[in-house]
């Protein structure tokens, strides 16, 4: 949410203002609704045979009568399924960013109505009376298998492209984006995706503020991933109908999916995000927390800023709301905000983020918006002329971000303003895009009949580009900083997004409400967008609308410092007395707040090791237990438990006046209570006390975790020793990487690698270091050690030299090398320098 003007409208102020009014109260949701579903009429489904069917280069074609349908290999066990009008090209959606694929090997014939296709991983089986697509491992096991039913399993309805497949009542499913609900597994739901400003939302609001029509199914302890590639309205129903068969379908636009191959979930997303592309390294410091709120003051921004470095409560952003513009127009400061702008950007290690919407005021003195017109930039009406609609700002044109043109001038526009004015990162609100046109019967966003020209002079209507709109301007604003000739990473933070945003921007669940019911909800919705591709994902930390109580802010706090986006944001319009910062809640939630917050930052090197992993593979930074533990079916339905990164479990309180939970451990491992050191073996449900100042975390043993000391932001001190936090049974291992942390340069190859291992035989342990790869002049000089469990060691050496034993941790500190044992803790910590040649061996 971003703030009023009186220039509004009166009909649209008086709406405005009613919502807002209502938002200290408000228990039933606001959230915009769309315009009214389009069911499938499954009396009414297509009965597609094949008529003739050909081999091509990358698989077969199959003749559908007035359809043409295609199945293509895109690798050993990823495939893309089309069916498309007759002599119609098959074009994909702006969610693909690889297009190019080496196809594999693979063998095809057909026998008494049968096409079979068969690779080394896969075989794909065609019936074609009726046309229907199976899918099996290299085992024959069946994967997945399309339904007939009605003696149809995909086609067109009315216009509406549509694919039923079957299921088992033991086959559960995960991703499809943010959706609301309190349980991660969507088996039995009727879900949607056409992306909405749904401002309070709560666990019963269909609509919210992304599409990513994508999934994720688990069947027998195997995954598999589903792509529906459109850009329409979907609708997915999973076994809500019957607990044999699932559809998905969409008000228009073409039948393509792609269907790819675990049997691990890890590489079900690894080939999604190959396919929809990864998300890209941050900047180190848009993983420090972030402070906002909708209507602060110039004052207040500096005064919070101010007051977070002298209380020593660690932060690295400020960000600023849309009140900081002149009139709402984009592209433009205030004086008042472009002050304290300067005074935060003198403040060391504070960046700032400014918001930006894609609305441009309609105003004759503008000159973004006199441009816009002259050029024939924005969307327009069926009529051909340009559309306007009231948005904060008022009557304002929108971009037609469907034209690669467009896209550059929003581009050159945020370069040449923004950022060549200092801002460090761009957040895009309102793009699904928002309009406050209800009171017109416009469903509060562009009219589905207006439309965009794309780059081959075509018209695309709202209704097709709508889910891309936000997609397409995070792209734009991604590239802004290309534009402004700058080496620094980009930071793009999004409301909306589509299947592949991941590769631009940060996503952030949008306008939630102070209330528990959000708290809860928010770990499924964040679980399954990072099942969606989208590890950089996170909540409005106590929530947006409403107001918190100490406890809620409490136990919102100490799950929000483990969000792999982390910032405070709440509405201080609706009551300016109203204050969300860490210190407003009291003394003791102060001191909770601190403490949590502290921890994100000890564990930066974790955690920026785990974006890292993400932007390799697709791996969820914030992971639901079945992403790990897929073959433990204990892990299937955990909504209120998480991992972050791999080898840390959190349990976090989220219902009023706990002081305990139950915590499910996985089994196959050993966990380790983070707080009181005790083990237990996984596979178990235990009951843990969580006073208010206590979330529940458990490490998993053999594991080591990269830490390092506080600071007040990133990189406010070089990092010179590395500990490691080693839970050790038999043998930990960690693959470090390290780069600047800022820059593009580790696109270039600098960067260094560093794998550690420590190994414990009998009363021995042995640690080494083995540097991959040293492409980056890294400030480490050591590394500091730290088993946990461990026992007084009667020496340790290293490289043939005697390390000595020091009587404290601050004389290690001082040491080139050396060991403390705590024998209170049983905590043993040994400082090996980065140049040490040889292997370190503790007896």
């Amino acid at each position: 949410m971003t703030a009023i003007k009186p220039r509004f409208k009166v009909i649209t102020s008086i709406i405005v203002a009613l919502i807002i009014a209502l938002t200290s109260s408000i228990s039933t949701t606001l959230a915009a609704q769309p315009h009214p579903e389009r069911p499938l009429d499954k009396n009414n489904l297509e009965k597609l045979t094949v008529d003739d069917a050909k081999r091509i280069k990358d698989g077969v074609k199959f003749d559908l009568g007035k359809y043409d349908g295609y199945i293509h290999f895109l690798s050993e066990d990823m495939i893309k399924v089309s069916i498309i009008p007759d002599g119609s090209a098959e074009k994909d959606s702006s969610a693909i960013a690889k297009k190019d694929w080496e196809t594999p090997r693979f063998s095809a014939k057909e026998k008494q109505d049968h096409y079979t296709l068969k690779t080394k991983k896969i075989t794909v089986e065609v019936n074609e009376k009726p046309f229907g697509v199976k899918i099996l491992d290299k085992q024959g096991n069946v994967i997945n298998e399309d339904e007939a039913l009605n003696g149809s399993s995909s086609g067109y309805e009315n216009g509406k492209p549509y694919v039923i497949k079957k299921t088992d009542p033991s086959e559960n499913f995960y991703g499809f984006g943010e959706q609301t609900g309190s349980q991660l597994n969507k088996r039995g739901k009727s879900l949607a995706n056409f992306n909405s400003d749904s401002y309070g939302y709560n666990n019963s609001t269909k609509y919210v503020y992304t599409a990513i029509p994508f999934f994720i199914g688990l069947k027998a302890g195997n995954a598999y991933g589903i792509l529906f590639d459109n850009s329409y309205r979907t609708y997915y129903n999973m076994a809500k109908d019957s607990d044999d068969y699932y559809y998905f379908y969409a008000d228009g636009g073409p039948l393509t999916y792609y269907f790819m191959n675990g049997p691990d979930i890890s590489h079900v997303l690894d080939q999604y995000t190959e396919l929809t592309g990864k998300i890209k390294l941050p900047p180190e410091w848009a993983l420090g927390l972030q402070q906002s709120a909708w209507a602060y003051t110039p004052e207040q921004i500096e005064n919070i800023a101010q007051t977070y470095r002298d209380k020593k409560i660690p932060l690295d952003t400020m960000n600023f709301d849309i009140d900081y513009m002149n009139g709402y127009r984009v592209f433009t400061w205030s004086d008042a905000y472009k002050k304290a702008f300067d005074t935060i950007k003198s403040i060391p290690g504070m960046h700032a983020v400014t918001i930006n919407d894609p609305g441009v005021k309609k105003d004759d003195q503008f000159s973004v918006f006199n441009e816009g017109i002259a050029k024939d930039y924005f969307v327009k009406k069926a009529d051909g002329t340009p559309y306007i609609g009231p948005v904060w700002a008022g009557d304002s044109g929108f971009p037609n971000f469907v034209n690669s043109q467009v896209r550059n001038w929003w581009s050159s526009n945020i370069a040449s303003t923004l950022l060549n004015a200092g801002v460090d990162g761009i957040w895009n609100d309102m793009n699904e895009p928002a309009v406050f046109n209800d009171d017109q019967g416009l469903f509060h966003t562009l009219p589905l009949d207006s439309y965009g020209i794309d780059d081959e002079g075509n018209k695309v209507t709202h209704e097709q580009f709508h889910n891309e709109y936000g997609h397409l301007e995070d792209e734009a604003t991604y590239n802004a900083w290309a534009a402004a000739n700058s080496n620094k990473r980009p930071f793009v933070l999004t409301r909306d997004m589509f299947a592949g945003t991941q590769r631009y921007a940060a996503v952030w669940t949008g306008d939630s409400l102070s209330d528990w019911e959000h708290l809860q909800m928010s770990m499924p919705m964040n679980m399954n967008i990072g099942l969606s591709g989208q590890a950089f994902v996170g909540n409005d930390i106590g929530g947006f609308g409403n107001q918190a109580t100490p406890e809620l802010f409490a136990r919102w706090i100490e799950l929000g410092s483990f969000l792999p986006f982390s910032r405070i944001h709440y509405d201080q319009w609706s009551d300016r007395n109203y204050h969300q910062e860490p210190w407003s809640f009291g003394s003791d939630v102060e001191k909770i707040s601190k403490k949590y917050i502290e921890l994100r930052y000890q564990l930066l090197p974790y955690l920026y090791n785990a974006f890292n992993d993400a932007s390799k593979t697709g791996k969820p930074v914030q992971q639901p237990l079945v992403y790990q533990f897929q073959k433990d079916p204990g892990t299937y339905n955990i909504d209120d438990e998480s991992m972050f990164g791999d080898s840390l479990l959190l349990a976090p309180v989220v219902e009023q006046g706990k002081t305990s939970r139950s915590v499910y451990l996985p089994k196959g491992e050993t966990w380790i209570n983070y707080w009181d050191q005790k083990e237990y073996q996984g596979g178990q449900t235990i009951t843990v006390d969580a006073p208010l100042d206590s979330m529940p975390i458990f490490v998993k043993k053999d594991s080591i975790i990269p830490t390092r000391e506080v600071q007040q932001y990133t990189q406010q001190n070089k990092l010179t020793n590395l500990t490691l936090d080693t839970y050790l049974d038999r043998q930990a291992s960690y693959s470090f990487y390290e780069d600047d942390g800022k820059t593009l340069d580790h696109d270039k190859g600098q960067y260094n690698i560093t794998d550690f291992q420590v190994k414990k035989a009998g009363n021995t342990i042995v640690f080494d270091a083995d540097k991959k790869v040293s492409n980056y002049d890294s400030a480490l000089q050591s590394y500091t050690l730290k088993i946990h469990e461990a026992k007084d060691p009667k020496h340790v050496v290293g490289g043939f030299q005697k390390y000595d034993r020091v009587s404290s941790l601050n004389e290690l500190d001082n040491q080139k090398n050396g060991y403390y044992f705590d024998s209170n803790t049983s905590i043993l910590y040994v400082k090996v320098p980065v140049d040490h040649a040889s292997k370190v061996i503790i007896h």
